[in-house]
């Protein structure tokens, strides 16, 4: 076992950060419950815990449990998922500008943009969320999770690791459909399971790419377009200078959140450039916060 106290860049809400990394409360990897954030990090099989509680306003403390946490680093892992350091100055300075979302803003102050531990999740999410409600996507990713990955308790609770490339390699068309996936959906995530598997797409290569030079790499694969490009830069590299345009979704959600149904997204987007990514996440804690499944500050 391996315990550090992390010192985080302030105001910072842990709470808020992992609903933000979770999306859906139905989520069986990552969890967030009694103040603390919980999921399972590498090999599946041998498969570390990853603790995260805060103490105090200005720290996160993290233990990590299992065969690698020696060898792992807490710091660079809280910085890396759960975005300890990201100055979010210029999004404030826009949303400044934009009164309905400075409302959510501040009772959301203190989100930092999470991203998910590998490129393989990331982009498996992406792919599974395209072209249906939140809701329909996160149901049938859960079935993906627990169909292709072995459950471990811990601590009273139930935590998944998530599926690997090979997983969905060595699985038949027959049993992916059974978990909720297309026949589009399961040609795409196989074929990037096996350019992953191949070498073919490497989180590494891509790292130091620019934006657009990584959304065009991204995009030269098999379903993934735009979109789910944009998707992946932003949750899985933490480029905060994109936001997932094409979806139908942001226009009805805008026009709820912000009471006008003329709001229209491009200038939005204009005043909160270069961070104009931190309203994917503003707009989920808004839907959320409506449903009640997550707690803004109130002034």
């Amino acid at each position: 076992m391996r315990e550090a106290l992390v010192p985080v860049r302030t105001p910072y809400r842990l709470d808020l950060t992992a609903v933000a990394m979770r999306r859906l409360s139905t989520n069986v990897v990552d969890t967030f419950e009694d103040g603390t954030y919980r999921r399972l990090l590498g090999d599946p099989a041998e498969p570390t815990l990853l603790s995260v509680s805060q103490p105090a306003p200005d720290a996160l403390a993290v233990r990590l449990e299992g065969p690698a946490a020696k060898r792992l680093d807490p710091a660079a892992i809280v910085r890396r998922s759960l975005g300890t350091e990201v100055d979010l100055s210029p999004f404030y300075a826009g949303v400044a500008r934009v009164p309905w979302l400075e409302r959510i803003a501040a009772g959301a102050r203190g989100v930092r943009p999470p991203r998910y531990p590998s490129l393989w999740e990331t982009i498996c999410n992406a792919v599974v969320y395209q072209q249906v409600s939140i809701h329909a996507a996160g149901a049938i990713l859960r079935r993906t999770i627990e169909r292709f990955a072995q459950p471990v308790e811990t601590n009273g609770v139930r935590l998944y690791p998530f599926f690997t490339p090979r997983a969905v390699l060595d699985a038949s068309r027959e049993d992916l459909r059974a978990a909720g996936q297309s026949s589009n959906k399961i040609d795409s995530l196989k074929a990037v399971a096996g350019a992953i598997d191949a070498g073919e797409l490497d989180e590494n290569a891509l790292e130091p790419l620019a934006t657009p030079q990584l959304v065009e790499a991204l995009v030269a694969h098999r379903g993934i377009g735009p979109w789910t490009a944009a998707v992946v830069a932003l949750r899985g590299f933490g480029r905060l200078d994109v936001f997932p345009m094409k979806d139908s979704g942001v226009a009805a959600l805008l026009r709820t959140l912000s009471g006008d149904p003329s709001t229209e997204i491009e200038p939005i987007l204009e005043a909160l450039s270069p961070q104009q990514g931190m309203l994917y996440y503003h707009l989920l804690l808004g839907r959320l916060a409506a449903t009640g499944e997550a707690q803004l500050a109130t002034s």
